[in-house]
């Protein structure tokens, strides 16, 4: 059995953690185990990969909006396979750089094989059996598949396998209506596909502010058919197409759909079952996710985990916020918590959106609405605005009414992931007050005026007394 100082499942942020430690100990020994390409799903076969293909829907978008500019240009054609060509020739070169780095640096043994378990801090790889001082572990997850009678036997392809497509396909189902479920509408639908997004819930993005769910909605709903409220209950193939049968979860008959291909966008789900974590001692909720505390400490000493291998807002910034409080509170010896009052998140689609902190339904719920300022702006009604021709756009802010702190931001429309971050730094000072947006001179005409003009128009909620007004 070989025995190591650290034994790190993943390699993604986690490989921050790693490299820390050995930049302050040189002589530590270190085994990192991943059974998928280096790097970490976001790299892999998540956000970069993805947004490499979305950067070419934008495009092919632009090219239609052209003559409303007065700029006339030939249809554009799109060449599916070196869209999808050019992803692999960015993505693979960073995965080869890291596989490279890991198989050949000091310290560490790389081992691109499945683990499990087999005893606390001891684990099979492969046919060899190792063994941990200390434990860390960004396994990650993987797509959910929805037990739909028929999937499996008709064949499908998931935001993993999407990544390995070649030729278009002339027509898509998606089911899902979450995050992944709208960047690929937006993605197949501007290379030409026919889509249709089949979702239970009848809101689209329905973790999103009402607001912002219904204008993405409405904006998609013109490239791509919107089946929201309904589900597939059975699927068949027959002659290369897969027959979905369709129905609404209230009321109606059910309707078949006959497709190409089908990307499930379900959401994600654990590895527990492939990790074992239970033979380790390892605590796990009933979904499989690894529990920690604030410290991302497992109920095993000595064993840590982080990113979405806990199952708390599966993003790349929050694992790698994850790995950079570990590795401060393992090289200096403190105790420094995670901090994930304020995590934000963006999604590609078209119209783009960012959002932070609570919606309004749950700042009505959590602090009342007598409690409440909102304010809301869209981007025609600026000057920037109006030259992009910019017709779905909007942000919305949720402020604490008695000390002005925002409690919450959403933007939809053009660059909406990097107007919320000035609203997520807000968030990060002290008293995470609007105050600064209010006396600061902003560029004009910018897009982030914007964001000035939503905070300025803060106003009380219907039917809330008017007094305590933002000055």
């Amino acid at each position: 059995m070989k025995e190591y100082d650290w034994v790190v499942i993943g390699s993604g942020s986690a490989l921050s953690v790693v490299d820390a430690l050995l930049r302050k100990d040189p002589s530590l020994r270190v085994a990192v185990i991943d059974k998928d390409a280096p790097g970490g799903i976001c790299l892999t076969r998540g956000c970069i990969p993805s947004k490499i293909l979305l950067a070419s829907a934008d495009v092919a978008r632009t090219v239609e909006r052209a003559r409303a500019f007065g700029v006339e240009v030939p249809k554009a054609r799109v060449h599916f396979d070196e869209v999808m060509a050019r992803m692999h020739r960015l993505i693979d070169g960073e995965i080869d750089a890291i596989r490279e780095g890991l198989s050949h640096a000091p310290g560490i043994d790389y081992y691109p094989q499945a683990a499990e378990f087999v005893a606390p801090k001891t684990l099979r790889v492969g046919s060899q059996t190792i063994r941990g001082r200390r434990i860390l572990l960004g396994a990650g997850s993987r797509p959910r598949i929805p037990p739909i009678p028929g999937l499996v036997e008709s064949g499908f392809l998931t935001s993993d396998t999407v990544l390995s497509l070649t030729r278009m396909p002339s027509r898509l189902a998606i089911l899902g209506g979450g995050y992944i479920a709208a960047e690929y509408t937006h993605f197949f639908s501007a290379m030409g596909c026919e889509v249709t997004v089949i979702g239970r819930n009848p809101s689209f993005l329905p973790r999103e502010d009402p607001e912002v769910s219904s204008l993405v909605a409405k904006s998609l709903g013109t490239r791509a058919r919107l089946l929201l409220g309904h589900e597939v209950t059975e699927i068949r193939r027959s002659r290369g197409q897969r027959t979905l049968r369709i129905s609404p979860r209230h009321g109606d008959h059910p309707v078949d759909l006959s497709v190409e291909e089908i990307l499930v966008a379900t959401g994600r789900t654990s590895l527990s079952d492939l990790l074992h974590p239970e033979r380790a001692g390892i605590d796990t909720d009933g979904e499989g996710w690894i529990r920690v505390n604030e410290f991302l400490e497992t109920s095993q000493p000595d064993v840590w985990a982080l990113g979405d291998a806990t199952g708390h807002a599966l993003f790349k910034h929050r694992a790698n916020h994850d790995a950079s409080v570990l590795a401060h509170n393992l090289l200096s010896g403190t105790r420094h918590p995670v901090d994930y009052h304020a995590i934000p998140h963006a999604v590609f689609t078209e119209p783009e959106v960012g959002s932070v902190g609570l919606t309004e339904p749950e700042a009505r719920n959590l602090l009342g609405p007598e409690h409440l300022l909102v304010g809301r702006y869209e981007y025609r009604h600026t000057a920037k605005g109006e030259a992009l021709g910019v017709e779905v756009g909007m942000v919305k802010v949720i402020v604490e009414r008695e000390t002005l702190s925002l409690r919450g931001a959403h933007v939809v429309g053009p660059e909406a992931s990097v107007l919320v971050q000035e609203l997520v730094n807000l968030m990060y000072t002290p008293g995470q007050t609007v105050r600064p947006i209010l006396d600061a001179m902003y560029i004009h005409p910018a897009l982030s005026e914007v964001v000035q003009r939503a905070v300025l128009s803060l106003r009380p909620l219907e039917g809330t007394p008017s007094h305590s007004r933002p000055p």
